[in-house]
């Protein structure tokens, strides 16, 4: 296969690997680098036949995150996200290339969990039950049997306690969604049914980052913002729920993140530098579609 044809056939697969690593390692940095590893060894084998390029992209992601994971527990570094870096924006849809974005739905917490475990014990565990591999193709990927990274995933599981990923985010998804509707209603006592009272609003600007707490902030956003002017969807944001929205001239202006536990938004993060968001890849507006409020933008005005 020729280069060119090579490198177009990798960029089919790297929102997929990116998102694999980084649910993996919980880190968008080794992340990234370990898309670029995958890469490099791609490009080595660009005169063999691969029938199933994305089982074989996935399988070596797969053992350089085991080799980073090892190499942290050995150095005794933290698997914690860091969260400088720009998020991975796709669109929230119900498609089957959706599909492993919507199994991608797990949040912080579970991240702290997974920073206990055993590296074979946490790929395993990623791997299958957030992205749905099969043991069988696992287990070499962790240098196991395919019974023994089964054996692997439960142990895991029993630690993590975790619910299933589709479900999870499927409920995530439906809290979002009735705070998309009541704000484009202008429904505001439905607006606050979906935030949690003491909610965390992180807001991301041009000029450096404020942190606001209590649902009353984020409402006062939206009572200021304009539904004919912009327009609103769901999207996923590191394979959660979150918002993205765009102005009169389909230019992305504001960014948010959700975090849903118990059926309310207990935290959200919104970018709205334009340089940051210029240079991330976001999904388009739609044309013809429902005028909707912003996800919030900016602090509230001090009353007078």
């Amino acid at each position: 296969m020729q280069k060119i044809e090579l490198a177009a056939a990798f960029e089919q697969h790297r929102a997929q690997l990116l998102a694999v690593a980084t649910r993996a390692l919980g880190s968008r940095a080794d992340a990234e680098d370990a898309v670029q590893e995958t890469w490099f060894r791609l490009a080595r084998h660009a005169d063999d036949e691969i029938e199933n390029l994305g089982g074989w992209l996935t399988r070596v992601i797969g053992r350089i995150c085991v080799d980073t994971l090892r190499g942290r527990t050995a150095r005794g570094e933290s698997v914690l996200a860091d969260d400088d870096g720009d998020p991975i924006v796709t669109e929230d849809a119900d498609g089957p290339e959706d599909a492993a974005i919507e199994a991608d739905a797990v949040g912080l917490a579970m991240l702290v969990v997974l920073d206990s475990l055993q590296p074979t014990e946490r790929l395993a565990f990623v791997l299958h039950d957030v992205f749905g591999v099969p043991f069988a193709e696992v287990g070499p990927i962790v240098g196991r049997s395919a019974d023994a990274a089964k054996m692997l995933a439960s142990r895991a599981r029993r630690k993590v306690q975790h619910p299933a990923p589709h479900e999870e985010h499927r409920r995530s998804r439906e809290v979002v969604d009735a705070f998309l509707t009541a704000a484009r209603e202008g429904d505001f006592d439905a607006l606050m049914r979906t935030l949690d009272p003491d909610v965390t609003w992180h807001h991301h600007t041009a000029h450096g980052t404020t942190v606001k707490v209590g649902a009353n902030e984020v409402l006062a956003v939206v009572r200021n913002g304009d539904p004919e002017r912009v327009e609103a969807r769901r999207v996923n944001v590191n394979g959660q729920p979150g918002i993205l929205a765009w102005g009169p001239t389909g230019r992305p202006i504001s960014l948010m993140a959700c975090t849903v536990e118990g059926g309310r938004i207990v935290s959200a993060t919104s970018i709205t530098d334009a340089k940051r968001l210029a240079r991330m890849r976001l999904p388009a507006a739609s044309r013809g579609a429902d005028r909707r409020p912003a996800p919030p933008a900016s602090p509230p005005r001090d009353s007078a």
